[in-house]
């Protein structure tokens, strides 16, 4: 890559958290890892009622945020499918979702592999996360017609909120 950028981070979850970035912005992903929107097109569509990254973007590349559909306070309008679907950050911790250097989830994650940092052990676990989550799009298909963009709209904002199409 060249030369090596150190991101080091300090908002309301992490104090002095560094990490590298080793492979270049948006590329070099795993074979199996091939999500269908960037950060930046997620937090444009509307994902996690606006409430997701609000206090640490100084972390990411400031053009993510424009057009980002972000609030203060979790609003499930601004949702793409207007729908609520995503559960308190309490709830993923009870159920031994969040581990590893990304206390805010998957997604936290997902920014940070885009954005080029590498932590295999890590990486291979919330690919293998992510690819499981493919089964939304299965229960989609077997249980709505073709273009009914309206059947099963919180597995579909989900689907959206792991960079999944939801418009299957």
């Amino acid at each position: 890559m060249g030369r090596e950028i150190k991101i080091v981070v300090n908002d309301r979850m992490q104090s002095d958290y560094t990490y590298v970035l080793s492979a270049p912005c948006g590329s070099d992903f795993d074979d199996a890892f091939t999500p269908k929107y960037t950060p930046k097109q997620m937090l444009e569509m509307g994902v996690f009622e606006g409430k997701y990254l609000n206090d640490c973007t100084a972390e990411f590349p400031h053009d993510w945020f424009d057009g980002a559909k972000i609030s203060a306070k979790p609003d499930v309008a601004l949702n793409y499918f207007g729908i609520k679907s995503r559960q308190p950050l309490s709830v993923w911790r009870e159920k031994g979702w969040i581990y590893g250097p990304d206390p805010r989830g998957w997604f936290q994650w997902y920014c940070r592999y885009y954005l080029g940092r590498r932590v295999p052990d890590i990486d291979k676990r919330q690919i293998a996360r992510w690819k499981g989550f493919a089964r939304h799009a299965g229960q989609i298909r077997a249980n709505c017609y073709p273009g009914d963009v309206y059947c099963r709209p919180r597995q579909r904002q989900a689907l959206l909120q792991w960079s999944y199409d939801p418009l299957i």
